[in-house]
């Protein structure tokens, strides 16, 4: 699925950058970088571009937030495919800085999570200041209001910055997971290896909401690769859930386990099934196969006919 126009999470440099020019014939087609996730959503809801690369979720710090709210609200939009970035950081500063000279450090606040370990056994005196992004911190540097910057290596060699220190994660192997969003569209064939993508309101809360959700998985054999509650920002203790579940809108399984949550909770927001970028197959128990469900439908059938 190729568009001739994307946004992403700027500026140019981003590690939201490099999971976009993985997406074949991004390289040559219009990139927008804009300063926020919402930004770049909202570029795609009023059709200035095609579709919009953000960031969804990190190994170490888990769900981005900001893109888990803004996908919940406002038009409808749809997830089409994923990409997978292996993060390493540095701490870059002007050329000619040294660890010593180090007072301030800005980067985004995922990165700053990744990287704390290594800044307060280092540089347990600097201070923390917040970017909208990793590159946006590096490229801030000119104006003199930190003294360093965690960001990727490739955009510390592109700027011309001083390399103070390299490999600073606490975690050596981690990977953020990235989503293409377009407006509602046709959905990508199913390839065996897919995920599912919805946002469930909690309609009622009372005891074992949650668990009646959860069963309509369970009972179809769909596994949850990720679950999160947000917080739905009407009033204290009023949440939504956050979900990934293994298989395809065209799985049986998952038709049927979408059909129960409609009845649970009419309001829930079906995001898009997508081929996961590290394509992994989903494990079918035989019950719960598409042959299973449709054995199942005409056995039902058999009996309505009365035979």
């Amino acid at each position: 699925m190729a568009f001739s126009s994307y946004a992403y999470l700027g500026p140019e440099g981003t590690f939201t950058e490099a999971a976009l020019l993985q997406v074949p014939g991004a390289a040559e087609a219009h990139r927008l970088p804009v300063a926020t996730v919402g930004a770049a959503l909202g570029e795609v809801r009023s059709g200035r571009v095609d579709a919009a690369m953000v960031p969804i979720e990190n190994s170490v710090e888990g769900g981005v937030s900001a893109t888990l709210d803004a996908v919940a609200v406002g038009e409808p939009l749809r997830i089409v495919r994923e990409e997978l970035v292996a993060i390493t950081f540095v701490l870059a500063a002007r050329p000619g800085a040294r660890l010593d000279d180090v007072r301030r450090i800005s980067t985004h606040g995922h990165a700053w999570a990744q990287c704390r370990g290594w800044v307060h056994s280092h540089i347990p005196e600097a201070e923390y200041l917040p970017a909208s992004s990793t590159a946006a911190a590096a490229h801030g540097l000119a104006e003199g209001a930190y003294d360093a910057a965690v960001c990727s290596p490739l955009l510390a060699e592109r700027l011309g910055l001083a390399v103070l220190a390299s490999d600073i994660g606490d975690v050596s192997d981690a990977v953020t997971r990235f989503i293409l969003v377009t407006r509602p569209t046709v959905l990508p064939a199913p390839t065996g290896a897919d995920k599912t993508s919805l946002v469930i309101p909690l309609p009622e809360d009372h005891p074992g909401a949650l668990m009646e959700i959860l069963d309509q998985f369970a009972a179809r054999g769909v596994n949850l690769s990720r679950i999160e509650s947000r917080p739905t920002g009407q009033f204290l203790g009023d949440y939504f859930f956050s979900i990934d579940a293994d298989g395809h809108l065209a799985d049986a399984r998952v038709a049927d386990a979408l059909k129960g949550l409609h009845r649970i909770s009419p309001n829930l927001r079906f995001l898009g099934s997508y081929a996961r970028a590290d394509k992994r197959p989903s494990t079918i128990a035989p019950r719960t196969s598409d042959e299973a469900f449709d054995a199942a439908e005409s056995w039902v059938e058999g009996l309505r006919g009365g035979s």
